[in-house]
């Protein structure tokens, strides 16, 4: 069901957004200041090209450090472009919803408005390390409530 979902969303949506990130990633990579936000960018174009079976969580949950400062980035980024990407996606979203045919395909907006609102400091992983990822952490603040 994911590779006939992906195709859907690969001809309708996909392949459009996919390489819109992509061209906003280069324009960032091409000033020095804007490489983290570039880097960003290409992390959500590859999640926007094929989503289903994807999910974006944080990367401190795979055991990655996430860039210094990258709060204040995401900050910035909000205020500048990531309110508005959400925006889009969320808007985009509410419209395949409309349809029960298109519901699946409004639910990857649904993810793609979150994954575009504050990109910085996540990491695009399978549904399954996703899960798998935050039942640790989960399993890990237990531990830690029952162990004070």
């Amino acid at each position: 069901m994911t590779f006939v979902l992906n195709i859907l969303w690969f001809a309708f949506v996909g392949l459009f957004s996919g390489i819109a990130w992509s061209l906003i990633g280069l324009l960032w990579c091409a000033t020095v200041v804007g490489i983290p936000f570039g880097i960003a960018c290409f992390r959500i174009a590859r999640f926007a090209f094929l989503p289903f079976g994807k999910d974006i969580i944080p990367a401190a949950l795979i055991g990655e450090r996430a860039m210094a400062g990258s709060t204040l980035f995401n900050v910035l980024w909000v205020v500048l472009f990531g309110f508005w990407f959400a925006l889009y996606y969320a808007l985009a979203g509410l419209f395949f919803c409309v349809t029960i045919i298109g519901i699946p395909l409004g639910v990857a907006c649904f993810n793609l408005s979150k994954a575009s609102f504050a990109p910085l400091g996540k990491r695009v992983v399978s549904k399954t390390v996703a899960k798998e990822a935050r039942a640790r952490q989960a399993r890990e603040q237990v531990e830690k409530a029952f162990t004070k």
